[in-house]
Formats: C-alpha cells, sequence, structure tokens
C-alpha cells in the first residue's frame, strides 16, 4: 500500500490557527507553534471575559439603581426588599432603565417598596 502524506490536512489545520492569530505581534501570528500557543490562551481569556461582562453589567445595574434610590430617599438592598415584598418582580437591568428613562415610574416603585416596608 501506497503511504499517504498529511500534508494537506496539515497545512488546512495551521492555515486556521494562524488566521485566528492575525493581528497578533511578531511571531505571534507568523510562526505555527507560537500561533497555536496565543490562540489557545486567546480563546481562554476570550470564554472567562464573556462571563466576567456579565458580572460587570451586573454590578453597573446595582450601581445605578442604588444611586436612583438615595434620590427616592432608600438604599438599594431596602428598595430591592420593599420591592420583594409588595411582588414586584422587575429585573435590575429594567430598573436601571426605568432610574435613567423613566425617573417618575422609578419613583412610583420607592414609594411602593416605601408603603410595603413601613
Amino acid at each position: 500500500m501506497a503511504r499517504i502524506k498529511g500534508g494537506v490536512k496539515a497545512r488546512k489545520r495551521h492555515n486556521r490557527v494562524l488566521k485566528l492569530a492575525k493581528g497578533f505581534r511578531g511571531a505571534r501570528s507568523k510562526q505555527y507553534t507560537i500561533a497555536k500557543q496565543s490562540v489557545m490562551r486567546a480563546q481562554a481569556s476570550s470564554f472567562v471575559g464573556r462571563k466576567e461582562r456579565k458580572r460587570q453589567f451586573r454590578q453597573l445595574w446595582i450601581a445605578r439603581i442604588n444611586a436612583a434610590a438615595r434620590l427616592n430617599d432608600l438604599t438599594y438592598s431596602r428598595l430591592m426588599h420593599g420591592l420583594k415584598l409588595a411582588n414586584v418582580d422587575i429585573n435590575r437591568k429594567m430598573l436601571s432603565e426605568m432610574a435613567i428613562h423613566d425617573p417618575e415610574g422609578f419613583t412610583q416603585l420607592t414609594d411602593v417598596a416605601k408603603t410595603k416596608l413601613a
């Protein structure tokens, strides 16, 4: 049986990795071995980054809600507790949007929370 070389498959694999490494500096975008290591690290970091982004957005929403709640003489934790007691089921993203774009509606929500806390 004739020997089959893996040249085509290897070149395809190398080109796939080098394409992902496009834009990296120096040997990281030119040499396959170094590019492969850099691409693996970059993909691992991007996976972590996607998880981190969710945490950062939640942190931002809470900061915005807290700032708006304090304008209405409440703290963030008391506001959330009051809304939970009042069975107001609204997520933090929408609360922060309300705090920015609809201050009157947010004030009504804080009033609802205050009445349930009292």
